[in-house]
């Protein structure tokens, strides 16, 4: 059996951890990579996760099993010219966008569809580049495959295996409905997370008291406004109908919702808070979607001095790596009175563990 070759054009944040996983659970695999900022190249040689540094994309990438575009959109355009005449036609060629109609119609337009089957791993993270890559972006991820419509069976079978070797699930769609779900998961919600942000900006008196108390419920329901505007201006502009569409719907919406109010009409009111408490309670529980999952619980405590510094000992004292601990000040949707934040499900549940054999109340709604 050969080895496994892997080539990758562009080595951020989402490509280095696809490298990274690939790496872990298949360490004999071939890996090489090209990208503009050569000191990402090196710090991947160097920790071992790619083989070869290329100079360019040329021939070294004819002999991929997978190639993967992981460059920014506006290059996919260029790169896939240049590479067209080095590509092998048993390369399974893909890319690991948000928004997939363009992509494909690249793919259409250079009569590459035989080979090509889109990739959206749905992870990310609020930081980028390669040195933020990481193996357990994608573990339990959704990564949806968007095969073009003439691209052979087999391909797709094995780049579904491969998907799930690396750890991470796979979940074969068109790019059209790929579109649209993920407008109405991802993309709408970031866009009603900044006007939110924008409403309450536009809103607020001069002495700023929104802006005091804009913790507990608002700021967490506005997380996801804290996201690059570069990379969400060109994904409103590459998926513009399928938001569009959304966009008018939810406002619609709105409208009934404001009737409602305006009318005092308490029954459709509980029906619509009802309705929704029970769909998203219904939801599969996600991490790594495409809206970061947060691994937080308050925590009741004494108001006496050393009651932060307790916890904080406790917790390095088994191990317990903490990302960002801070006072609640707004108990509209949260108890408890200090908020713990940790960087995967792993640490998350072991310091509940701790904390509660201890004999501390936590909260995690």
């Amino acid at each position: 059996m050969s080895t496994l070759t892997c080539g990758f054009i562009g080595l951020g944040l989402i490509g280095g951890s696809i490298a990274k996983a690939i790496r872990l659970h298949l360490p004999s695999a071939r890996l090489l990579a090209y990208d503009i900022n050569f000191t990402s190249l090196e710090l991947a040689k160097k920790e071992r996760v790619i083989d070869e540094i290329c100079s360019g994309i040329d021939a070294s990438f004819g002999s991929c099993d997978y190639l993967f575009l992981c460059a920014p959109v506006s290059y996919n355009a260029d790169n896939l010219l240049t590479l067209k005449k080095f590509l092998s036609p048993d390369t399974i060629l893909t890319d690991v966008g948000s928004v997939k109609t363009g992509i494909h119609r690249q793919i259409e337009e250079l009569h590459l569809q035989a080979q090509f089957i889109g990739g959206h791993p749905m992870a990310g993270s609020e930081r980028f580049g390669y040195q933020n890559a990481k193996t357990s972006l994608l573990e339990n991820a959704y990564y949806i495959l968007t095969p073009s419509g003439i691209v052979p069976t087999e391909k797709i079978d094995h780049y579904r295996s491969l998907v799930e070797t690396i750890g991470a699930i796979p979940l074969v769609l068109s790019y059209e409905e790929h579109d649209y779900v993920t407008a109405a998961i991802s993309h709408l919600p970031h866009v009603i997370a900044a006007s939110l942000v924008n409403l309450v900006k536009n809103s607020d008196s001069a002495d700023g008291v929104m802006k005091m108390i804009a913790a507990g419920g608002f700021k967490d329901i506005t997380r996801i406004a804290s996201s690059s505007p570069d990379m969400w201006q060109q994904i409103c502009l590459t998926n513009a109908d399928n938001i569009s569409k959304l966009l008018r719907t939810y406002i619609q919406y709105l409208g009934v919702l404001a009737d409602n109010i305006d009318n005092h009409a308490g029954d459709s009111l509980y029906r619509f808070f009802d309705s929704a408490r029970n769909y998203r309670e219904s939801f599969i529980s996600a991490p790594n979607g495409p809206i970061k999952a947060e691994y937080v619980f308050t925590v009741d405590i004494a108001d006496k001095p050393g009651a932060i510094a307790a916890i904080a000992s406790l917790l390095a004292m088994h191990d317990v790596s903490i990302k960002n601990i801070g006072i609640n000040h707004n108990r509209e949707l949260a108890e408890g009175a200090l908020r713990i934040e940790f960087y995967d499900q792993n640490t998350f549940t072991r310091a509940m563990t701790v904390m509660t054999e201890h004999g501390y109340k936590l909260h995690t709604r």
